[in-house]
């Protein structure tokens, strides 16, 4: 299992170079999504198989939403911190508890929050980009 987490992140690492070019968000994205979610967000990243739930078809969440980007339940279900264990175990991690202690370390305790809050905001406008 762990030489198939490695060999995703793996796969997934940016250049530089292509880093560059990319959204803060889109970066977020291929950083800590695309290995589950796919490149293109449609759940067939290279570790999609060897979970237990297959990850969500994060592109067609509008269209399963009315025609409504979702935006602050996307951001809630990024985030995690908010949800309520009775409701169930996810797989999915909870970024806001990922993210949260290095942001704290560079930032500060008041910064770190507003950091990684705003991780999650760019998270969440990218993932609103992938809808078709």
């Amino acid at each position: 299992m762990k030489l198939w987490i490695t060999m995703g992140f793996a796969a997934l690492t940016l250049s530089a170079a292509a880093a560059q070019q990319m959204s803060n968000g889109a970066q977020e994205y291929m950083n800590s999504c695309a290995v589950c979610h796919g490149v293109d967000g449609k759940g067939d990243g290279p570790l999609a198989d060897t979970l237990r739930k297959r990850p969500a078809n994060l592109t067609t969440l509008t269209r399963r939403n009315g025609g409504e980007f979702p935006y602050w339940r996307v951001f809630a279900t990024i985030d995690g911190r908010g949800m309520i264990p009775e409701h169930g175990k996810r797989e999915m991690p909870v970024w806001g508890d990922q993210f949260l202690p290095d942001d704290v370390k560079r930032y500060g305790p008041y910064g770190g929050q507003a950091v990684t809050t705003e991780r999650i905001h760019n998270l969440t406008g990218y993932v609103q980009t992938l809808q078709r």
